[in-house]
């Protein structure tokens, strides 16, 4: 079973690698042709070809490149130093987590606030809606430069950017969650005399459960994108973001992409734990876990 889903995960991983390499080869090349034709010399294939795979700056540097550069900034430097990558993904996972809980809190008060009132349900589902179409690189200096003339700096502002795009996925799927039981579920609480109390904790927030984590894995992925965008305006020497400006002030594609996958490595460790967590509570209560 378990050989069975590695081999296609390999697979693809062999494929994107194998594809990789190949572009790396195809924008770096144009490079070392023209330093030839500059030196006034003849350059073939085979000689540029393991020339593409060792350039300094290059278009897009080779996999094994990365590799280095990922091993050499989190296992050989000192979890301390600024040149960490464990170090950077420490700053941005801090307002990852920290937005995310927001986030998680707000959408969840929304939803139970939708369910539970017609008004509420009519007047703010469509502005919630509505305030995603907002560019997030639009809206994140703003919020940065408001928190910084009010002398509030650092973890925060990054938070709450992350809150801004954590929250609307949360609040979505618990809507749904909420409102999830069937009619002859509800009109059996009715039967019992249960008031909207009883129904909610009895009911409604069991079923709410599965939609819970699975809108909670889409709002923690989001929520590290908030965190790094969030780092771009500020100029933050700190945080994958702070690593990824870096990289591009100085041409260093090597570090962009390291800080890149870095990024999405974390992402998917995030992703995996909440599914995780989700799929033991879901086997505790009895009940089968909701698909996006």
């Amino acid at each position: 079973m378990i050989r069975t889903r590695i081999l296609p995960i390999l697979t693809v991983v062999a494929a994107i690698v194998a594809v990789w390499y190949a572009f790396a080869v195809i924008l770096n090349a144009p490079f070392e042709r023209n330093a030839a034709e500059r030196a006034g010399e003849t350059i073939g294939f085979t000689e540029i070809l393991p020339k593409t795979m060792s350039q300094q700056r290059p278009v897009l540097p080779a996999p094994h490149q990365v590799a280095v550069e990922i091993w050499e900034t989190t296992v050989e430097k000192n979890i301390t130093s600024k040149r960490s990558l464990i170090y950077h993904a420490w700053v941005t996972l801090s307002a990852t987590l920290l937005g995310f809980m927001m986030g998680t809190a707000l959408g969840i008060l929304l939803a139970v606030g939708i369910v539970h009132s017609r008004v509420l349900d009519k007047s703010m589902m469509p502005w919630i809606i509505t305030s995603q179409t907002i560019p997030i690189l639009a809206l994140a200096p703003m919020i940065i430069v408001v928190f910084n003339s009010v002398g509030v700096t650092g973890l925060l502002p990054k938070a709450l950017i992350s809150t801004y795009l954590s929250f609307f996925p949360v609040a979505v799927g618990m809507v749904k969650g909420l409102r999830s039981p069937e009619t002859m579920h509800m009109d059996l609480m009715h039967t019992y005399s249960a008031n909207r109390a009883q129904t909610f904790w009895k009911l409604r927030w069991p079923s709410s459960v599965p939609f819970l984590f699975t809108s909670m894995k889409i709002g923690i992925a989001a929520s590290l994108v908030g965190a790094i965008v969030g780092e771009l305006p500020t100029g933050a020497v700190a945080g994958l973001g702070a690593r990824l400006l870096a990289g591009s002030y100085y041409g260093q594609t090597v570090q962009i992409w390291s800080a890149l996958i870095v990024a999405a490595v974390l992402a998917g460790l995030l992703v995996g734990l909440i599914g995780w967590i989700g799929g033991w509570l879901n086997r505790r209560m009895g009940v089968r876990e909701a698909r996006a």
